[in-house]
């Protein structure tokens, strides 16, 4: 009998396991609309989070497109910096997800308003770290508890998405030599090449933000420059967001530059657009066209930079 329970107990687990989703979408009814994009962002103030962004990208998608599908659509960007601290001296590639991204969205006709997020499980598997690491299990349960803060009658809601093998590597990466004397003039030569390359390829640069500071520890800094470019791309989240709202979680990208103290490389990094792909289950043409052309796009621009 024993066995027999143990065993509903792991066969229980594993469909939780399976069950599990990449994104998780928090909603809930807005009627009155009390509920705002600016009243979510002061509830993530209020719990310590440093704000990036709070970007209306509605009136945009109505100026290229001459249409849009939402009465609201915001990208959010934020992040715990004591969290991070003590992220980053564990895992330096913790810039992929400084800052975090939610999208905030209400349909049209709806009288709901909905925040997409990534999972704790989906930072572990695109940051390649062990599962259950405790920092981001505490990063996640305060975003849970300041969302159910801003969205006191709001309940996470089930997506249909069938996640896919990736059908590329999670993290495009790359990595250029510096000298240890000379690195801020070579820094500065590397974002103004990357910076000239963005707009010709239709990226926008939706944030930056300079981390080096709040890497520091007892008056150590933990690496000579951290910084953190918030990417976008309009046709991209537009066209993604028609059928998939919640690829926010996703957006803007956050492509980090970093050089750990007295180490003679850069690191330039960004998650790739195969997570997009993978953890909606993205099948159609054009979709996957327009993900794989930013990414290609966005990888040529590094390649050429850091040669």
């Amino acid at each position: 009998m024993k066995k027999f329970i143990k065993g509903i107990l792991i066969g229980a687990l594993l469909l939780t396991s399976s069950m599990a989703q990449d994104i998780e979408v928090f909603t809930t009814n807005n009627r009155d609309k009390k509920i705002t994009t600016k009243s979510i962002e002061e509830a993530f103030k209020e719990a310590g989070f440093f704000i990036s962004a709070n970007r209306d990208m509605n009136t945009p998608f109505q100026k290229q497109f001459k249409q849009s599908d939402f009465e609201v659509y915001n990208l959010f960007t934020f992040y715990d910096k004591d969290l991070v601290l003590k992220l980053a001296k564990k895992y330096p590639n913790i810039g992929l997800f400084t800052p975090m991204s939610m999208s905030i969205y209400t349909k049209k006709g709806d009288h709901t308003i909905s925040v997409a997020s990534l999972s704790t499980s989906a930072m572990q598997t695109i940051l390649q770290i062990p599962n259950q690491e405790p920092l981001l299990n505490e990063l996640h349960a305060k975003v849970i508890s300041t969302l159910k803060k801003a969205m006191p009658q709001g309940k996470f809601i089930p997506l249909n998405n069938h996640p896919l093998p990736p059908k590329g590597e999670r993290i495009t990466s790359y990595t250029m030599e510096m000298d240890n004397e000379e690195w801020e003039d070579e820094l500065e030569d590397f974002k103004m090449g990357f910076e000239g390359e963005l707009a010709p390829n239709g990226f926008v640069i939706a944030g930056h933000n300079n981390l080096g500071d709040e890497f520091e520890e007892n008056n150590m800094t933990l690496f000579d420059f951290y910084e953190v470019y918030s990417i976008c791309k309009l046709p991209v989240i537009y066209t993604i967001a028609k059928s998939h709202p919640e690829a926010g979680a996703f957006a803007p990208c956050s492509l980090y530059l970093a050089k750990p103290k007295d180490k003679p490389e850069m690191t330039v990094a960004f998650p790739s657009v195969y997570n997009w792909l993978s953890s909606m289950g993205i099948k159609d043409k054009n979709d996957t066209t327009i993900l794989e052309d930013a990414q290609k796009r966005m990888q040529k621009i590094l390649l050429g930079l850091t040669e």
